[in-house]
């Protein structure tokens, strides 16, 4: 019997979305038929497709031959967040580059999932339409095809996609605020707003959650570390050492477009890594619910 290990990133997907993902081999009619053959289980119980996952599940599949034989050529590890006719959402864990670059061409986000679709024989071509710094964590949208690619780099552009993230800082910053400082880019100068709020503290450290109102790189790191409140893990600007990691403590926590409105079309949200959230829960700070739009 083969074993499937569930992780939080899992969480709200369905069981078929999840096996399809995992097993990209295997053809969704082929895991639909396991499925209604009560083939596949989860702590001895039957799954249909559209249970959805809470994470952390160890999905039981069956030991059979042709199982075995698509689970030979696997792909390099890789978490679908959403898939619609236009785009895919895709998990980017820290370290790991989203385009071929220096140091990275043999492993990065974009190679990882064009391996994905060339196992799947999806029909389609992706591109990124944005991305994350190597040492942040959370979700990137892949446009299928350049039409769609095109038309969500112009929403993007436009500042029609909000783009949230969470930080932990050291320092003591007031519960809200708005940023509007100048960062350095390129050597040169360039207008940033961000506005901010605290989700949390323990000591000299705060939770902050915040939406870009520009699109500056390293925007979050200079503003916070500017503004005297450094991000943990942060060498680059001044910040302390991240207990037991190797990483930023900065990750998308969720976007969501066109920001017009009440309800967005469309809302991605990444919970945060493991790694992570057990900081979180040592400072007894609480991770933040998904799904809450940041106040004004």
């Amino acid at each position: 019997m083969a074993i499937i290990t569930l992780t939080e990133q899992d969480a709200g997907q369905t069981v078929l979305e999840t096996l399809h993902a995992r097993i990209p081999a295997a053809p969704r009619s082929y895991l639909r038929q396991l499925l209604r053959s009560g083939k596949i289980r989860c702590n001895g119980s039957i799954l249909t497709e559209n249970i959805c996952l809470r994470g952390h599940e160890s999905l039981q599949l069956p030991d059979s031959k042709r199982l075995r034989e698509v689970c030979t050529d696997r792909v390099p590890e890789l978490t679908i967040l959403l898939e619609t006719d236009e785009f895919l959402a895709v998990f980017k864990p820290a370290g790991l580059a989203v385009h071929s670059s220096v140091g990275h061409t043999e492993d990065n986000l974009t190679d990882r999932l064009k391996a994905w679709i060339k196992q799947c024989k999806a029909p389609y071509r992706i591109a990124p339409v944005h991305r994350l710094d190597i040492g942040t964590s959370g979700p990137v949208i892949f446009g299928k095809g350049r039409k769609a690619t095109a038309e969500l780099g112009r929403l993007l552009q436009n500042g029609h996609m909000s783009k949230t993230y969470l930080a932990l800082v050291n320092g003591h910053p007031p519960e809200t605020g708005m940023m509007v400082t100048s960062v350095r880019v390129q050597g040169k100068p360039k207008q940033a707003a961000t506005r901010f709020r605290v989700l949390g503290r323990h000591a000299s450290a705060a939770l902050l959650e915040l939406e870009l109102l520009s699109g500056r790189k390293h925007q979050i790191r200079q503003q916070c570390a500017d503004a005297g409140w450094p991000l943990y893990g942060d060498h680059r600007y001044g910040g302390p050492e991240l207990p037991g990691r190797d990483r930023l403590f900065l990750h998308c926590w969720q976007l969501a477009w066109p920001i017009q409105g009440d309800q967005p079309s469309h809302r991605i949200t990444s919970p945060l890594p493991e790694e992570l959230s057990v900081i979180l829960t040592s400072m007894d700070i609480e991770s933040p619910a998904p799904n809450r739009k940041p106040e004004s």
